[in-house]
């Protein structure tokens, strides 16, 4: 590892110690570069996440040489269970050269704590309870450090380095205080969830309703928007949670919390979806889809995961798309720190924001077409009602919903798949 420059100032500072920025700081330190990764609260912290991982988040673990072990408290999944339409469709994820045939389910806070410890463990110096602030800019305004308060006490401190990454989630005070706002015209989710003490906490499969319903009142049915999640955690209880895209209609007038409830309710009783068993209360939080925050590299400033809007909106994965975007500015970064001159230092940043269009543009933009037509609910119908009868057709939907096809040498539905990404535009 590159020796400390000095305690406060390193070779590259990481803002946020979520998946995003645990990754880029493993990666760079692994490298031999100094780096400082700043979390505003300690661990173990609570996030609001449907916790369960896809192949592609789980190739991200191992290229990090996490234990992924049962021992080592982690649950596998086989695949995914849709049911809508009244029709129940189990799929195993895909056999891939490039990806692992398993998914996980590990809860977050437990989860975004060993991704830090293990990003400290390659040798990145990480600070809890490091509140950061205010960018420092040089007159040219490019980012040379921030301002932060640490402890309890709130001791100011200033921290340097010639680069930062935003790994600070949605809500990005970072990227906001350099000038880097939402694009309004991008998908945006809400998910909200809970937890139940349930005899359904053991399952292989992870569960997907695209379709809620609120049974409790006489008369209709009410279809809620949205989608739904149950995730068997493997300790006694399930997540249980919803997920609602801005395309809906009725995404700013609901309580989103009430209609997690409703359609809880409707649940059958030996499931034991009820406040009685509820062992945490109802949280939400926001979904940055397909890019809403752009440049992703400017003036020293790099951005990751939800800070970037790097949540797939094909199916409000955000972990797995944290980690790679972390891998990518690493590796971004190493190859830039190796260079002779700032000018060629710069050319090599600005690859950044290019690789990650190379790599999801296309995707995102198929997404945000998807996006728009299931927000409309007789379009959703149509797909649920006719769609779920077809398994071949299904297969090929899990395939690019959960974005896992291999990129040569793969079947007829990865040619089809990546064909499609490569022709829409670059998001």
């Amino acid at each position: 590892m590159a020796e400390a420059l000095s305690e406060h100032s390193a070779d590259v500072i990481v803002v946020g110690a979520g998946p995003a920025g645990s990754a880029t700081a493993y990666h760079l330190a692994k490298a031999g570069l100094d780096v400082l990764l700043l979390e505003k609260t300690a661990f173990p912290r609570e996030k609001v996440c449907g916790d369960g991982l896809t192949p592609r988040a789980t190739k991200q673990l191992l290229a990090m040489g996490i234990d992924i072990s049962e021992e080592a408290g982690w649950l596998r999944n086989k695949g995914l269970r849709i049911i809508a339409g009244g029709n129940r469709l189990q799929l195993d994820w895909p056999e891939l050269a490039s990806f692992p045939d398993y998914g996980l389910v590990r809860k977050r806070d437990d989860f975004d704590e060993q991704l830090a410890r293990n990003a400290q463990k390659a040798g990145a110096r990480l600070y809890e309870r490091c509140n950061v602030g205010a960018p420092i800019t040089d007159e040219a305004g490019r980012i040379t450090g921030v301002h932060a308060k640490l402890g309890e006490e709130k001791t100011p401190v200033t921290f340097h380095a010639p680069l930062v990454v935003a790994a600070d989630g949605n809500s990005t005070r970072l990227s906001l205080a350099m000038g880097l706002h939402r694009r309004e015209d991008r998908p945006m989710g809400v998910a909200v969830r809970t937890y139940f003490t349930s005899p359904r906490h053991d399952d292989d499969y992870l569960e997907s309703w695209l379709e809620l319903w609120d049974r409790r009142g006489p008369g209709e049915d009410r279809l809620l928007p949205g989608y739904g999640w149950i995730f068997g955690m493997g300790d006694g209880t399930s997540n249980v949670g919803l997920g609602v895209l801005n395309t809906s209609s009725s995404f700013k007038e609901l309580d989103w919390r009430e209609v997690l409830k409703a359609w809880c309710a409707s649940m059958p009783e030996e499931w034991g979806y009820t406040p009685d068993n509820m062992t945490i209360p109802i949280r939400g939080a926001a979904l940055p889809m397909a890019f809403n925050r752009q440049p992703h590299y400017t003036k020293g400033l790099l951005l990751v995961g939800d800070a970037g809007g790097l949540v797939n909106p094909f199916n409000g994965e955000g972990i797995a798309y944290a980690m790679e975007s972390g891998a990518i500015a690493a590796d971004v970064i190493v190859q830039a720190h190796g260079r002779r001159t700032p000018g060629l230092r710069e050319l090599t940043l600005q690859r950044y924001p290019k690789v990650l269009k190379d790599t999801y543009g296309g995707y995102y933009s198929l997404g945000r077409a998807f996006v728009k037509l299931i927000g409309n609910p007789k379009v959703m119908k149509l797909a649920t009602e006719r769609g779920l009868t077809h398994p071949i057709l299904m297969k090929f939907t899990l395939k690019l919903l959960a974005n896992l096809t291999d990129p040569t040498h793969g079947d007829a539905m990865d040619r089809i798949i990546n064909g499609l990404t490569k022709v829409a535009p670059r998001a």
